[in-house]
């Protein structure tokens, strides 16, 4: 008869044991896969060079000097072979190009990186598209043709997973997966639709119809002819309209009647209660107050007295065109385009500082950390950094041809240029 172990102690022994088992698994279990961390990434400046097809990446503070370049028309031949067998896109074409293209192709109007800084998605008027480019090889991750003819402006929601781009000949904004190209969603705009904006932590799309602005037809009695100008405002989610504005009935009912309709670059406050917008063929800007649906203030910036006059010479309707604010929403930074200048203005008084000469400033944005305005000189090949806090000039640095749009981006920490110059 074995010897009897009493319950207790036979319960002590298992539960031990059970215990040496659990810790002996725990050593020997190969551990769980970590989940492999991302890559180290660095803030840039992104430089569409739109007659080069290029997109020169820059510093985004300091010297701002150039980092790389990339193609973004690596497909060329191949988007000239298909326009050139369709007489009908070929037509679009070569008007782009005699029009709002001066003499030129537009191959690069916006441009924004995905989050992972793997990819920059871009716009190509000329080519009526918008591309996904995987920054380490150079090529195509995908393309999306827009309905129409033409792609202009682009926007990038808040959490960087869409952009919506506006189909100029269309009347047509398309929001597309940033990832896929997959378009998630569009609606109708007025007449030749342009600027694009994100707000509400993404929750609404607004958007900013031009109208037509390469015909010649730019005297104030004849500005019926331009077409359907208003902001048709979405909600980012079901691509229902919200609301549309009618800037014609706001600009009258403030006796403004002199002033165009067509809204161009524009720039909210950071709380998003006003909204600073440019028109056509004026020099200055205007506030609107988006509670009380009323311009409250409009602002009228220097000449430059060696511009000339004559409206039809301005390029595509523009006088001013290029606004930014900067992060604690106090300052605006202005493009006189037509004015060969730019100029820091006071949001609070409206006091500008003095202009800083610059060569057809095409538009402005805001340094990687938020103490500049940089501005694209597409007359001269070079982008500016002008300070907030002092309104002077910082630096220059040299770009490819016409650099037009100018965007924050990321890219990998130990990116090198695919692509020579």
């Amino acid at each position: 008869m074995k010897n009897p172990v009493s319950r207790p102690h036979r319960l002590r022994r298992y539960l031990g044991l059970l215990a040496a088992g659990v810790t002996v698994a725990a050593l020997c279990t190969t551990p769980a896969t970590a989940a492999p961390e991302a890559a180290p990434l660095r803030q840039v400046l992104f430089v569409g060079n739109n007659w080069d097809g290029t997109a020169d990446v820059i510093k985004s503070t300091g010297d701002y000097a150039k980092i790389g370049r990339i193609n973004v028309v690596p497909d060329k031949a191949a988007r000239l072979a298909e326009i050139y067998l369709n007489p009908v896109k070929l037509a679009y074409f070569l008007g782009i190009r005699h029009g709002v293209g001066e003499g030129h192709d537009q191959l690069v109007d916006d441009l924004y990186t995905t989050s992972d800084g793997k990819s920059v998605v871009v716009s190509r008027p000329s080519f009526a598209d918008v591309v996904s480019i995987d920054l380490a090889t150079g090529q195509l991750n995908w393309r999306f043709p827009v309905s129409g003819f033409r792609s202009d402006h682009m926007a990038v929601s808040p959490d960087n997973t869409r952009v919506a781009v506006s189909a100029s000949t269309s009347n047509t904004v398309h929001v597309l997966d940033m990832a896929t190209g997959a378009q998630v969603g569009s609606f109708s705009t007025g007449d030749k639709p342009h600027e694009n904006v994100f707000t509400g932590n993404g929750r609404y799309l607004w958007n900013m119809a031009i109208g037509d602005v390469n015909t010649a037809l730019d005297d104030p009695g004849l500005d019926w002819t331009k077409g359907n100008r208003l902001i048709t405002v979405v909600d980012a989610r079901t691509f229902a309209p919200v609301k549309v504005i009618d800037m014609r009935q706001r600009l009258d009912a403030i006796g403004r009647r002199d002033l165009s309709d067509a809204v161009r670059p524009v720039a909210f406050t950071p709380d998003e209660s006003k909204l600073y917008f440019q028109v056509s063929f004026f020099h200055g800007f205007l506030e609107y107050d988006v509670a009380t649906d009323k311009i409250t203030r409009v602002k009228t910036l220097p000449k430059n007295p060696n511009t000339n006059e004559d409206r039809t010479t301005w390029i595509n309707d523009s006088r001013h065109h290029g606004l930014s604010m900067n992060p604690a929403g106090d300052k605006l930074c202005v493009a006189g385009t037509m004015d060969d200048y730019a100029t820091i203005v006071d949001r609070a008084t409206l006091q500008e500082r003095p202009v800083v000469p610059a060569s057809k400033p095409y538009w402005a944005t805001v340094s990687g950390d938020g103490k500049a305005c940089v501005i694209s000189e597409s007359g001269a090949d070079a982008v500016t950094a002008i300070d907030f806090a002092t309104g002077l000039k910082i630096a220059t640095v040299a770009v490819g041809d016409h650099p037009q749009r100018v965007r924050l981006g990321h890219i990998a920490a130990d990116w090198t240029s695919p692509t020579p110059g």
